[in-house]
C-alpha cells in the first residue's frame, strides 16, 4: 500500500450520503423549526385556544334544569358575556345570539344527540361537540357585523341546514334593545 502524495488534501467522511440526500435532510429539519415557529407564534402570540372539555352533562336530561334549559345570552359583568347552545338534530338553539361591540363572550357548547361542530366564521371559535360534553371557549368580538356559525361535523341528512349567527351592534344599540 502507497502512502498518499503529501500535497493531497485529507479525504472528508460522507458517512455514504449522498449529496443531494444531505441537502433534503437539511431542508427538512429547516421546515420543522419554521412550522414550530409558527405553531409558537399562533399559540402565543395570536391568542389561539384549543377547546377543552369544561364539565360533563348527561344529554338525555340537559334542558330539564341548569343553564342549558334556558340556552341563550347571559350578561355577567359590564362587557362580559356567557352563551349557551344546545346542538340537536339539526338546528342551534340559540339561533341569533346578539352582543355588544368589543364584547368579551365565553361560549359554552353542548349536543343533546349526536356529535357536532360549532365554527363562527371570520373568528377563532371552532369545537368539536360531543354528546354528555361541554365545549367552552372565549373570544372577544371586537367589530360589528354578522357572525354566521355552522355546524361543521357531519350529524345527518338535514346537515347542510344546522347555521345560526351572531350578531355583533354598537353598544348603543346593545342598550337601546334592553337586551
Amino acid at each position: 500500500m502507497t502512502a498518499p502524495p503529501a500535497n493531497a488534501e485529507p479525504q472528508k467522511e460522507s458517512m455514504g450520503i449522498d449529496p443531494y440526500e444531505r441537502n433534503w435532510i437539511r431542508f427538512s429539519i429547516v421546515l420543522l423549526v419554521v412550522f414550530l415557529t409558527a405553531v409558537t407564534v399562533a399559540g402565543f402570540a395570536m391568542g389561539f385556544q384549543v377547546p377543552g372539555e369544561e364539565a360533563r352533562v348527561d344529554p338525555a336530561t340537559i334542558t330539564e334544569a341548569g343553564p342549558f334549559a334556558n340556552p341563550g345570552v347571559r350578561q355577567i359583568a359590564p362587557g362580559e358575556f356567557e352563551v349557551y347552545v344546545v346542538s340537536r338534530t339539526f338546528n342551534f338553539d340559540p339561533a341569533e345570539i346578539v352582543v355588544p361591540q368589543g364584547a368579551t363572550v365565553t361560549i359554552y357548547v353542548t349536543s343533546q344527540d349526536v356529535q357536532h361542530g360549532f365554527k363562527i366564521t371570520d373568528t377563532n371559535v371552532n369545537m368539536q361537540v360531543v354528546p354528555g360534553q361541554v365545549s367552552k371557549l372565549t373570544y372577544t368580538f371586537d367589530r360589528v357585523g354578522e357572525f354566521p356559525y355552522i355546524c361543521h361535523e357531519y350529524c345527518g341528512i338535514g346537515h347542510a341546514a344546522m347555521f345560526g349567527r351572531v350578531r355583533v351592534v354598537p353598544p348603543s344599540e346593545f342598550e337601546e334593545a334592553g337586551a
